[in-house]
């Protein structure tokens, strides 16, 4: 993969090169239809059913994506020969029981981010999959891109020199009533778990576990958090997160270093381009190929699957782990009201 300068830079292993692997979607939601859309058409993975608690929907969801197997219900979904692997993708309330479901089914698992509420639920899933000599990965789909695969070469190679700060932000306007799910607490709403969780991701991703976290914003009627600004320490680096549920910002991202810096463009979490200022010489623009983006994050789990791993290297247990016991101290800090916390 090459840039303006012409000079070869690493990119993802193409999807389509991946091992074939057969999907079960849980929960036929707006993201599912997003993997269901994404993995066939750009990697070797296919849809071999779906499931819903109403067989309606997802008979319907079947027919739009052309999946063969329509299932009535989350258990016979997970039990179903034809599924090798299971994406999870209902609320995030929900994560904890559905990815042990499939892991008691013998499934490994693609759970979509925030993997779980907090980060107790996730060691119990990690614990059951690590029982089980199952995968399971966080559906972190940024990870996985090819312009964060160059990135990370990018900072490796000391082409900004050490890294000082990392700014990221990501908003959307959401206007819902209380009873919605991102307002409900019962149903693990708010703006850290939705849309935050992509910049402490990408902070965490480039500067690791911050030694502090401190957390200022404000919560929704309904005693979820509406919008945040985090600042997270570090070892001579300082990185400042934002994010809300109320507007949408630029949605940028820009990493600071001794020698140079790296802007991605909006949004920083999608496909997007690099540009590389350094301190002394020209800018430069790093647009890389890249398909629509959820394929990437399937490709990298069949790839570990068929490796015989239960979890990948690029986003490993503890990393998920790390990146929710952050969000955790956010949302402690603000007195967010989500029930089974901790």
């Amino acid at each position: 993969m090459g840039n303006d300068d012409g000079v070869r830079l690493p990119g993802p292993a193409d999807p389509h090169h991946a091992p074939p692997l057969a999907w079960g979607i849980l929960g036929p939601g707006r993201i599912a239809a997003r993997f269901a859309t994404d993995v066939p058409t750009h990697s070797s993975g296919t849809v071999a059913a779906v499931g819903s608690r109403d067989h309606t929907r997802a008979e319907a969801f079947a027919g739009r994506f052309g999946i063969d197997a329509a299932h009535g219900d989350y258990r016979s979904l997970v039990e179903d020969d034809r599924v090798e692997a299971v994406y999870i993708a209902t609320p995030h309330s929900e994560h904890r029981e559905h990815a042990l479901l499939a892991l008691g089914a013998g499934k490994p698992v693609l759970v979509e981010k925030a993997f779980t509420r907090n980060t107790g639920e996730a060691r119990e899933v990690f614990a059951a999959a690590e029982a089980a000599g199952l995968f399971a990965m966080e559906a972190m789909w940024t990870r996985f891109l090819p312009h964060m695969v160059i990135l990370r070469h990018l900072l490796d190679s000391g082409d900004i020199g050490r890294v000082l700060s990392v700014t990221a932000h990501h908003g959307q306007r959401f206007d819902v009533p209380p009873a919605h799910r991102l307002k409900n607490p019962n149903l693990a709403g708010g703006a850290m778990l939705d849309l935050g969780v992509y910049p402490v991701s990408l902070v965490h991703d480039i500067l690791g576990s911050p030694e502090t976290v401190t957390a200022v914003g404000y919560l929704t009627e309904t005693g979820v958090d509406a919008a945040e600004a985090v600042i997270l320490t570090y070892p001579g680096a300082l990185a400042t997160v934002t994010t809300t549920m109320l507007a949408k910002p630029r949605n940028d991202a820009v990493i600071t270093g001794t020698e140079g810096r790296v802007e991605i463009a909006p949004d920083f979490f999608s496909p997007s381009t690099l540009t590389v200022y350094p301190v002394d010489g020209a800018h430069r623009t790093i647009d890389p190929p890249a398909g629509s983006g959820f394929e990437y994050q399937a490709a990298e789990a069949a790839r570990c699957i068929r490796a015989g791993l239960t979890e990948s290297p690029v986003l490993p247990w503890e990393e998920t782990l790390a990146v929710l016991r952050t969000m955790d101290q956010v949302r402690r800090q603000l007195g967010a009201d989500l029930p089974g916390e901790y």
